[in-house]
């Protein structure tokens, strides 16, 4: 029997681990060395299953564009300050487009050059796009000049961005 049977048999672990090679071996009617090697077998199970452990509480970590293939898009805010902010007495998300009521979409955004916040509507709400189509995603993006989308706070910047 291996001394794995025996420890998980046995109710109490030490006294047959405190025995030592040649005592274990008279107990077992075994050689020295079959103990010797079941106990390094012991040993290097136990060593793997904690390394195994460590392994799994270690983070991950990610090279280049595999965080992005693992996670996709995630949102994160551009403007390095505020994620929400106050628009006419209500919090509001920044930079978060999101489905309008004036227009198809709108975007509210902190103004650089007056520090308020400013909603920003944009697209035609009875106008469906068709960005999967090369040909009219091309001719948008040539028409809106979107190789130089402009400021934040314009609606052409974020038309740009959702094609």
């Amino acid at each position: 029997m291996k001394i794995n049977e025996i420890l998980r048999e046995s109710e109490s672990h030490e006294p047959i681990g405190a025995m030592s090679n040649k005592e274990l071996a008279s107990y077992l009617n075994t050689t020295e060395e079959e103990v010797a090697k079941d106990r390094q077998a012991a040993e290097e199970a136990a060593n793997e299953k904690s390394h195994d452990y460590a392994k799994e509480q270690l983070e991950e970590t990610y090279n280049g564009d595999e965080f992005y293939e693992a996670y996709g898009d995630l949102w994160f805010n551009e403007d390095e300050q505020l994620d929400e902010a106050e628009y006419r007495g209500r919090k509001v998300p920044l930079g978060k487009p999101m489905r309008g009521d004036v227009k198809k979409f709108k975007v509210y955004v902190k103004d650089p050059k007056t520090g308020n916040v400013k909603k920003v509507n944009f697209g035609d709400p009875n106008m469906r796009i068709k960005k999967s189509n090369p040909a009219r995603r091309k001719s948008f993006r040539a028409r809106h000049n979107c190789a130089n989308p402009g400021p934040r706070t314009k609606a052409r910047y974020w038309s740009c961005r959702k094609w």
